[in-house]
């Protein structure tokens, strides 16, 4: 990853092309002169997507796991 520094006095870069420089890998430094004020990062994509069905059988319900909360649950009384 490269990075770059764009001071906003002296630069007249827009969005589209800080947009650009990031998405080519790049990291950018902005600063008001000599004074760095933000970081854009390109966003790291996750490799390979979630697939359901995994791992069957991994979690296991408890029989009573859609009967109701007692009272004293939703009173914060325990």
């Amino acid at each position: 990853m490269e990075t770059k520094t764009i001071d906003l006095q002296k630069s007249t870069i827009n969005i589209k092309e800080l947009v650009a420089l990031v998405t080519a890998g790049n990291e950018i430094i902005i600063t008001e002169g000599k004074l760095p004020v933000a970081r854009i990062l390109p966003i790291e994509l996750i490799e390979q997507l979630r697939q359901p069905g995994m791992h069957p059988g991994a979690i296991q319900m408890g029989e009573n796991f859609d009967a109701p909360l007692p009272e004293e649950f939703w009173m914060g009384q325990q």
